[in-house]
């Protein structure tokens, strides 16, 4: 199962994990959304070289699951909430930022909503 996700109206392909219930986001699409670059992927290489940390655990935070393209299913590098949290903090980019304010939106919420439970509920109602 895969499906489309917005960021600024930009399109970033997502795709179902079975095996660990989670949805995933296609890194490429992030990382052309979150920067400058023409070559996502060249990008990510670089990205992994400035990274030691980063690049230790690639393996670990970004598997490769078959994505819907263009030209039929294909294996792609994917990350779920969490890694994609960690990659972003790898990118030294202007246009990133727009992320990370709704990023520190969503945590100032939920450390709102952990001090003040009703908050939770109030939110829960809303959606």
């Amino acid at each position: 199962m895969s499906n489309i996700k917005l960021f600024e109206s930009n399109q970033i392909r997502t795709v179902w994990n079975e095996s660990d219930q989670k949805w995933y986001f296609v890194v490429e699409d992030v990382v052309l959304v979150l920067t400058d670059s023409k070559d996502p992927k060249q990008y990510i290489k670089h990205m992994r070289q400035r990274d030691d940390e980063l690049a230790k655990g690639w393996v670990q935070i970004v598997p490769t699951l078959w994505v819907e393209t263009a030209g039929g299913k294909q294996r792609m590098g994917c990350a779920n909430a969490k890694s994609l949290l960690r990659i972003r903090q790898s990118i030294p980019s202007p246009k990133a930022e727009p992320f990370k304010f709704w990023l520190a939106q969503v945590g100032s919420d939920r450390l709102d909503e952990i001090e003040n439970p009703e908050l939770a509920t109030q939110r829960t109602r809303e959606l």
